[in-house]
């Protein structure tokens, strides 16, 4: 990746700490397929890991890109668009969802609106602006309020 052609709006990856140890953890899981530039976002993306600003869920920017996050981005090859991160099984590129291992999921996980990045794709190297995002309640975010609750479900 070109540091050059980065504009990045908080100087570093901001990643929430339970959504950090779930991606360590699937990463350390995932076998990165044959393909070079899927390979070199997986190794791109944990060489950036080791530096990211690893924050609790009530100091999250909003902006930030994280599971669940539906995030706009322009492309010089496309107009924008808009799709969902979410976690490895729940990825169906038909109802633009993408998983956060595949190769855009892992080239905008912890970045925000507003930054512009370069990054290498199984098609060549782009530059993405990321126009927008928007936030729903992560599942994982939900674990320890469902565990806390558990019993008859509510209605």
């Amino acid at each position: 990746m070109n540091l050059n052609n980065m504009i990045m709006k908080y100087g570093e990856l901001i990643i929430e700490k339970k959504e950090y140890e779930f991606l360590k953890q699937i990463m350390s899981l995932a076998k990165p397929n044959k393909d070079n530039s899927y390979k070199a976002s997986f190794f791109k993306l944990n060489e950036e890991l080791k530096n990211a600003r690893i924050v609790s869920n009530n100091k999250m920017p909003t902006d930030v890109i994280r599971l669940n996050s539906f995030v706009t981005i322009e492309t010089p090859y496309a107009a924008e668009k808009t799709y969902q991160i979410v976690s490895p099984e729940k990825g169906d590129i038909r109802k633009d969802r993408i998983s956060v291992l595949a190769p855009m999921g892992l080239a905008l996980f912890g970045y925000a609106k507003g930054d512009n990045i370069t990054w290498t794709f199984p098609v060549g190297e782009s530059h993405i602006n990321i126009k927008e995002v928007k936030q729903v309640e992560s599942e994982l975010m939900r674990m320890n309020y469902d565990k806390q609750h558990q019993g008859t479900p509510q209605r």
